[in-house]
């Protein structure tokens, strides 16, 4: 019998990404698939807070095994910004085009353009809660290209690569991308707790 292990998103493209990412053992199902509807608060001034507040607040509906994500851009010239607030930098309507206008916009003229991404993960399972960390390092370029991944991912290239995030076929960017890193922790965890093989 595969456990079931809620991801707290109702964003396909991350479910998509995740589950590629996990071996079998586990059936990964969204908030639509437990009946959670609306928009859980991201109002926490870090991404730990705001990955254990998504789960926390799933975990009390459900009482089922669950962990949430919270990921942010964090650009050297912008003193960490837009970082936490990364979904919302352009406005409150969690536009990824008008976050990347403002973005590229903010770094005009600038030669520093080192940013990185950081995914927290949060987790409770069987009650007690955990937290993992996935980090991937690059930089912010001028212009977009590619049209696969979401968010920021037309505008970043990791170190050591020359395709933005949303050039690299999706097996490519699970290799190395701050989700992976950040899922490669909760997928050893629950390995060791037999639930994944």
């Amino acid at each position: 019998m595969n456990m079931e292990l809620i991801f707290a998103t109702n964003n396909r493209h991350k479910i998509r990404e995740i589950s590629s990412l996990l071996e079998t053992g586990t059936e990964l199902i969204g908030l639509a698939d437990v009946n959670i509807t609306e928009e859980i608060p991201e109002e926490w001034e870090t991404l730990e807070e705001n990955a254990l507040f998504k789960a926390r607040f799933v975990h009390r509906r459900t009482g089922m095994n669950v962990f949430a994500d919270d990921t942010g851009l964090e650009v050297e010239a912008l003193n960490g910004a837009p970082g936490v607030h990364s979904a919302r930098f352009a406005g409150e309507d969690r536009d990824s085009s008008a976050n990347m206008t403002k973005l590229l916009r903010l770094l005009e003229g600038k030669k520093n353009r080192n940013a990185r991404f950081r995914t927290v993960i949060a987790l409770i399972y069987g009650g007690s809660e955990y937290l993992f960390e996935g980090i991937v390092a690059g930089r912010i370029i001028e212009e977009r290209k590619g049209t696969e991944g979401f968010g920021y991912d037309p505008v970043f290239i990791a170190d050591g690569y020359t395709l933005t995030f949303a050039e690299m076929p999706l097996s490519e960017k699970n290799k190395i991308s701050h989700r992976a890193r950040a899922f490669e922790g909760l997928r050893k965890f629950l390995a060791e707790k037999g639930e994944v093989k």
